[in-house]
Parts: structure tokens; sequence; C-alpha cells
């Protein structure tokens, strides 16, 4: 494929530079430039990869939302941004597009840095109502009266502890605030939870829905009630909702306005809608249906979860385009899937739990064959992690699967109601160390360095996927207490994945290779890039010692004293980040016990890492194999150079 291939425009979107432009179309002209969007963003995606179906399915939307709004000084925040690349393309960023997500390219997400439209930085879901109301309450007290602030958020991120939060809140604040409610009963996977079930309930309901149509038939005729046509619209839209839905609709019981639901497809309606709803004064929701993949015939005929970010595909046929060769070890989280799923066929006392992640962790697969044991919470980390203590109150072994980056959301719950109580649950962190495309908001940089300060902590990470299935097996061998296995995004380095289970000494590591000059001591995925860099070094007759350490915490302290008796220099490899992680881990232990020797360390520094090829982060922040080479010759440079002095 061409690295500069032009990507054809349609006769609208080819005019559109930003929202202004977009204001000049006939709104008769919407339903076209929809087409034309949808095909841009298909093309696109198809041949550069990234997430495709919640873009789609929210086409129609971001149109209207730029056509009635004034943005950027009205304001709009996306939740989570996985639907935010028609917005991208819409404010300036069209011809950018095809640098989605790459190396130095474009954001896969809203970023303020990025534009002005992106009023709000996000990746984790369910932070849009919070940051709308804040800046809402903002622009109240700047006297910024006619000023909007419009969050769209999916029915997925609705469930997660902060929106409800911020709804109480924006209830009882008299603000210029409109929440746009995406219904697609989806996060990536289906969406689950009583929330999920109420709008259902709303939006299939037959008796509701042919009475909404006449109330806004009514309500469109206002203007011929005179002077009392407010009190009457009120009257007419509670009435409906109030016999229909019983006495409390749930967002109004928090004093918001409830429209819908409507078709979040048909743009003609949607802006007429908004345009409506922009003069109502107050928190107000607007709940909108629309569809995953919507206007893709695969997407919206196949599975939606995996057409949430289905990779390269042939856009004519739907087909995956992959670079997998079935000889290609499997990625950590199937081998994560594949071995809990085998462990508790044993262990009946094993629990699966993760917070919306069914697919992503694999989990899936224990979902599939004990589904009576695998609980998909919705996104709700701090739930899964109580949920999960509870369950260990009463014997339960829970593995609570969360990506290392989601588990920052759950950290008090991690200290109190996990670590203080010294419960048995297990944390298997997927997405550890740098995750490539998604960037900052994603890489799970932090867990070493947050989790190695908890009393009771057990922290481990896996070299391979043998040792992965091993501290799997470990955990749930003995009452632990808590237990955490981090291990990175991406496949593991084995064909032969499926080892016969071997029950790990909790603290211990292993000698890889006996070398003469300098130790390196690796944590993680990251021992797979020293025992590359010592292929090559031994080429060049440099022989380095490799050490394995498994596990942060508990240390193994007798093997460090050998090391640290052994090799005056000594280098530390992590995929994390550096304050605080396991070289600080390392450092602490040689102040302790007074040593003086030389330590290097190799980690991620101390800025955010945006977003590229896992390959060209590790070498951004040189951890990669060399790296580890450049730096065991700089230092064996420095010893010749002190020798001769």
């Amino acid at each position: 494929m061409e690295k500069n291939k032009k990507y054809k425009q349609g006769s609208l979107l080819k005019g559109i530079d930003s929202p202004d432009d977009l204001r000049k179309l006939r709104r008769s002209q919407l339903p076209q430039l929809s087409k034309e969007l949808r095909q841009y963003i298909i093309d696109i995606v198809s041949e550069k990869g990234g997430h495709f179906g919640a873009s789609l399915g929210v086409v129609e939307l971001t149109i209207a939302i730029h056509y009635i709004f004034k943005t950027p000084y009205d304001q709009l925040v996306w939740d989570v941004g996985h639907q935010a690349y028609g917005h991208k393309i819409l404010t300036g960023r069209k011809n950018q597009f095809p640098t989605n997500r790459k190396y130095k390219g474009l954001s896969g997400f809203p970023k303020r840095s990025e534009s002005v439209y992106d009023t709000f930085g996000v990746g984790h879901s369910s932070t849009s109502i919070s940051a709308a109301l804040g800046m809402s309450l903002a622009s109240k007290n700047k006297k910024e009266k006619s000023k909007q602030h419009i969050a769209v958020i999916g029915d997925g991120a609705m469930t997660a502890g902060l929106s409800f939060e911020a709804l109480n809140h924006a209830g009882a604040e008299d603000t210029n605030l409109l929440v746009i409610l995406n219904d697609n009963c989806m996060s990536i996977d289906p969406a689950v939870g009583a929330l999920k079930e109420y709008l259902t309930d709303i939006s299939t309901s037959k008796v509701y829905n042919k009475a909404r149509n006449k109330a806004w038939k009514i309500l469109g005729k206002i203007s011929k009630f005179g002077p009392n046509a407010q009190k009457i619209a009120k009257k007419v839209e509670s009435g409906i909702k109030t016999t229909v839905l019983g006495e409390s609709n749930y967002f109004e019981s928090l004093n918001f306005r409830y429209f819908g639901p409507i078709d979040g497809h048909d743009i003609k309606h949607l802006t007429q809608i908004l345009k409506d709803l922009k003069e109502i004064p107050g928190p107000k929701i607007l709940h909108c249906i629309t569809e995953k993949g919507k206007g893709y015939s695969y997407a919206e005929k196949g599975d939606t979860t995996k057409w949430h970010a289905p990779g390269l595909f042939d856009k004519k046929t739907g087909k995956a385009i992959s670079s997998q060769d079935k000889k290609n070890p499997l990625k950590y989280q199937d081998v994560f899937g594949e071995t809990i799923t085998e462990l508790a066929k044993e262990n009946l006392n094993i629990i699966g739990v993760t917070p919306a992640m069914l697919s992503g962790s694999s989990l899936n697969k224990m979902m599939a064959k004990i589904p009576e044991r695998t609980f998909d919470v919705g996104i709700a980390e701090q739930h899964a992690v109580t949920f999960s203590a509870g369950m260990a109150t009463q014997g339960m072994v829970p593995f609570c699967n969360i990506y290392s980056t989601f588990l920052q959301r759950a950290y008090d719950q991690v200290i109190h109601d996990v670590a203080i109580q010294n419960l048995n649950v297990i944390f298997c962190l997927d997405r550890g160390g740098l995750v490539g495309a998604d960037g900052a908001t994603h890489h799970g940089a932090f867990d070493y360095a947050f989790l190695r300060c908890i009393p009771n902590m057990i922290i481990s990470s896996p070299i391979n996927e043998h040792e992965l299935r091993n501290l799997m097996y470990t955990a749930q061998k003995n009452n632990h207490g808590p237990f955490s296995i981090r291990y990175p995004r991406g496949k593991g380095t084995k064909i032969e994945w499926r080892n016969k289970f071997k029950e790990l000494k909790i603290g211990k590591g292993e000698k890889i290779k006996e070398g003469d000059d300098i130790a390196i001591l690796s944590i993680g995925h990251p021992g797979n890039f020293v025992i590359e860099a010592n292929k090559k070094l031994e080429k060049k007759g440099i022989n380095i010692s490799h050490y394995n350490m498994i596990f942060i915490k508990p240390m193994d302290e007798k093997l460090l004293h050998r090391i640290f008796k052994k090799y005056n220099k000594i280098i530390t490899i992590e995929d994390g980040c550096l304050k605080g992680g396991f070289g600080s881990s390392i450092l602490e232990f040689m102040s302790d016990n007074n040593y003086t020797n030389l330590v290097s360390r190799l980690g991620i520094p101390d800025n955010f890492i945006h977003h590229g090829t896992q390959e060209e982060l590790w070498k951004e922040c040189g951890i990669d194999s060399i790296t580890i080479i450049k730096k065991v010759k700089e230092i064996m440079n420095k010893n010749r150079i002190s020798q001769a002095g």
C-alpha cells in the first residue's frame, strides 16, 4: 500500500474543513453527507485499522451536533472517544485522518492538545458528564448564559459509578447541560445489568413509542396554544412519560428533562430535536437509539464485538487481512483465557470477574464453558474489585481480570477492600506496559509502582506463556492474599504454550544465563528482549548474565545478594514507569544493604508516552534489544576508560 495514498472524498465532504463549512449546507444535504462521511471512515479504517463500529454508529449524531451547536464555543465532550472519528474528520483533521493511531500521527481519541474542538481528553469511559458539568458551571460563573455543553455517552459507559455520581450532581444544578445517551446495547461486548434492561424496556415499548410519536406531533404544533404553550407542552410531555413509564422515569427522578428514545440515524429529526432542546434551559437527556457499524452490512450483520476494532479488513468482502500465521504464538490474553478455564474445571472455587472486557481479556472462553462462575460486571472497575473481595470472604478464589490502566480506577478498593483484609483476590492485569496505538490513556505504565507500596500484595510478571500459566496455577493453590499477575498486550513467545503446571515458590527468581561482565535483571516480557540482545552480544564475545526476577514483591533477596556480590555493574529493565517501579526496588535493596554497585535502569521515562506500534514505543523508551546492547557497550567502554585512567 502506498505510504501517502490519497483517499477519495465525496463531493460534500470535500468542501468541509470545519463545522462552519458544515453549517453552510442545507439540511436536505445532510443525509448525503452522512453517506460520504461513513464511506470515508470505512475506506481508511479498513486499511489503517482502528475503532470502527462505534464511529459508524454516530455519524448522523456527529453531523447533527456540529450543525446545530456552535462548536467549539459550545462545548462537546465525547465519552471514551472510540466513536469520535467522524468528529475528527469534520473538525479540520480530514486530510490527516489516515495517520490516526500511527506513530507521531493523530491520536485515536479526543485530545486537547490536538484541536480546540477536543474539549476534554478521553480514553477511559464514563467521564463525559462530570467534565461537561464542570464546564457548564464554569460558564455559568463567567456569565456565559448562551453557551451550551453536550456530553455524548454510551449506554455501556453509563453503568460506571462516575456517571451516576455526575447525574446526581447535575440534576441539582441549573446549567445548559445536554446529555446525549447513545444507546446501542453495547460497550465493547454487549451491555449488561439492570440499566441495560431498563433502557431496553423503554426503547422497545410499543405503547410508549406510539404515545411519544403523537406527543412530538402535538409539541410540533405547540404555537397554536398561545401564551400557555410552555405549560401545556410540559403537561403533555410529562403525562405521556408518567402514564407509560410509571410514576418515575429514572432520569427525571434525578431532575433531568428526558426526551426520547429517538432514531439516532434519522438526521432530519435529530437536527430538529437538537434545535428545540437548545432552547430549553436546565439539565436534559436525549435518548438516541443507534446501531454499531451502521451503514456497513458486514458490521451490521456480524459480531459487533469483533467489529468494535476489527483490524485491517477487505471492505468489499468484510474479511480480515491478517499477517498472523498459525505457527505464531498465542496472545497472552488467550493463554489466560484457556488457562483459567482449565484451572476452573479442577478448582470449583475459581471465579472469573471482569469489568466489561469479556472478549478483550479472553474471559469469554470461561464464560462459554462455565457461565455460572464467570461475571462481566459492566464498566465498573471499583465494583469488580470489591465484588471479588466479597467472593473471597466466602472462600471463593476470584481471578479479577482488569487492564492495568483501568485498575487505576479502583485503587482505593484494592487497598481498602482487598489488601487491608488480606483477601485472596488474584488480579490478572492484562495490557501491562506499552500497548501501542491506543496511546497514553491505555498504557499500563504505573501498576508496578502503585501496587508495590501496598502491604500484603504479591506482585509478579511472567517472561512467557509457561510462566503465566505457572503463576496462575500457583496463585490459586493456597490462600496467598492479594496476588497480582501482570502481562502485556499481544502475542507471547512459544508455539507450544500449554505446559504442564508447576507450582512456583513465591518471591523466587531464576538465573537464565551465567556471564562474567554485567548482570541484567528483568521483570516480565522485556526479559525476552534481554535474551535477544544476549544472543547478539555473544557473537561479539561479550558474556552477560541474565536473571528473570519473576516477583517484584516479595523480592528474591537471597538471589540479589549473590548478584550484588558478584557483579559491580547491574542493569534493570522493565516495561513500567521508572519512578517507583522495579528498578527503584533494586536501588532500595542496594541502599538498605549498603551496596555501592553501579545500577543503570531501563524503563518508561517520567513523561506520558503517546501512540505508535509497540516496537516503536519500546525503542522510544529504550527498552528494546538494540538499546540493551548499546547500554552494555556503554558501560563496558566506561569501565575500560576507568581502568586505563
